[in-house]
């Protein structure tokens, strides 16, 4: 079964949901949406249905909740559970999310959609979802105690409303929220135009960034970490783990980046100028729009960016805070470089024989990515400091960091990974003799 099979057979068991009756086919419409998001690769967005017309979101590393029409009213259903989250091959964590995974499914609706949400809490805990930035009455804005009663463990609450304004928007608890949202629950929340060539692009991707902190040994998040993260991700992936950004030559793209981290990011993307051109508060007016190689994601916001793909090849997109472009490491390493260590291994080994120290830093951290390259043994559940390797050798990149790869000969919804791009001839950096 390919992946355009699987999403039809996924939606036709959430229509024959509204067959059903009560529980029933709450428990069905949850299957068939849980069963759509486990995966950590990238999905094939859900395309328009109903006769509607956009360019559907492409969740990095992750997939788009499918929905049913009943009545009139788009339904959707959540999950809040807990679930186990692959950040990188190897690197499982424990995460809270949705329907499977943290983040959770993106949600995609258009402008004038009557929707509803169904919401189960299979937590430990009540929790609620806050629709963030979504215009809509007081009553379903989430806010547990302020707006609603909080949902109790194995209760269900029903979230309706006409949609209004388009634009970039997330979902998230309002309830316990340094533990939940520090456990990964959160998602991405699309509203496109109704008009389908207002602000038309050929490649929407969206992502979520996120910091973490998890020592190595452990599983679980430390929710109570203030600043001192040491695990980075874009939609709960740490590169080499997260997909790249795929796109034809001549394509106009759009990169939707939302954070809800406790810090800001700024992203930045190589071999392109582009504009920022919406926030989490709607679109920005072509004149009021700014050209840009890096926009700064602020907490709790969201930024659009928008370029021409005119530049093929393969494009670092990444957060240019240096340390979040690393894998785990401590923050109180000694700074070791210019410091000679020469015979500091055998006058260890006198003092302690089955201790193994390996002296490193001297001359910088790159030799990391050697250690790792030649299979270092790491403690359990963790990841190297430095990693990746490229066309040319180690990347040395961990973390928010990632590739958009433009390529003239990528089919119109192909998303596949086209390899590492061909540099014509005497177009590459070269050792001068």
């Amino acid at each position: 079964m390919n992946r355009r099979q699987f999403f039809r057979s996924s939606a036709g068991a959430l229509a024959g949901a509204s067959a059903l009756a009560g529980g029933e086919a709450l428990a069905q419409a949850a299957k068939a949406a849980r069963t759509a998001t486990v995966t950590p690769a990238t999905q094939a967005p859900l395309p328009p249905r109903r006769g509607q017309s956009y360019t559907p979101v492409v969740t990095l590393n992750g997939s788009t909740l499918p929905w049913k029409m009943n009545g009139g009213v788009k339904e959707f259903h959540l999950v809040a559970e807990p679930v186990k989250r692959e950040f990188a091959p190897g690197f499982i964590v424990n995460c809270w999310g949705y329907n499977g995974t943290s983040p959770g499914p993106t949600i995609e609706v258009v402008e004038d959609d009557h929707i509803r949400i169904f919401v189960t809490n299979k937590l430990p805990e009540h929790t609620t979802i806050h629709w963030h930035g979504v215009l809509l009455p007081n009553g379903m804005d989430g806010v547990g105690g302020l707006v609603q009663p909080q949902i109790p463990p194995g209760k269900t609450y029903v979230y309706e409303w006409t949609v209004r304004s388009s634009g970039t928007h997330m979902y998230h608890p309002h309830a316990d929220e340094m533990v939940q949202m520090a456990m990964g629950m959160m998602g991405l929340f699309i509203i496109h135009p109704r008009n389908p060539n207002f602000r038309r692009v050929d490649r929407d991707f969206a992502f979520l960034v996120n910091g973490w902190d998890i020592d190595p040994g452990t599983y679980t998040p430390n929710t109570a970490t203030m600043l001192d993260f040491n695990i980075w991700t874009f939609n709960s992936r740490v590169f080499p783990g997260i997909d790249p950004l795929v796109v034809r030559k001549g394509d106009r793209v759009r990169v939707r980046i939302g954070n809800l981290s406790m810090t800001s990011h700024p992203i930045h993307l190589h071999g392109y100028e582009f504009k920022v051109t919406g926030t989490d508060g709607g679109w920005i007016p072509e004149s009021a729009q700014w050209p840009e190689v890096t926009t700064d994601v602020p907490v709790g916001g969201m930024r659009s960016l928008e370029f021409v793909a005119d530049a093929p090849g393969d494009w670092a997109l990444h957060c240019h805070k240096s340390h979040h472009t690393m894998g785990p490491m401590g923050h109180a390493i000694p700074n070791m470089i210019g410091v000679d260590q020469s015979g500091v291994s055998e006058k260890i080994a006198k003092l302690m024989p089955n201790y193994m120290y390996m002296p490193m830093g001297e001359a910088g951290m790159a030799e990391m990515q050697d250690m790792a390259a030649m299979g270092m043994s790491l403690p359990e559940n963790t990841l190297p400091m430095l990693s990746g390797e490229g066309p040319f050798g180690p990347i040395e990149m961990g973390g928010m960091f990632t590739v958009l790869k433009v390529r003239e000969d990528i089919k119109r919804g192909d998303y596949a990974d086209p390899g590492w791009y061909e540099h014509p001839k005497g177009t590459v950096a070269y050792q001068l003799d």
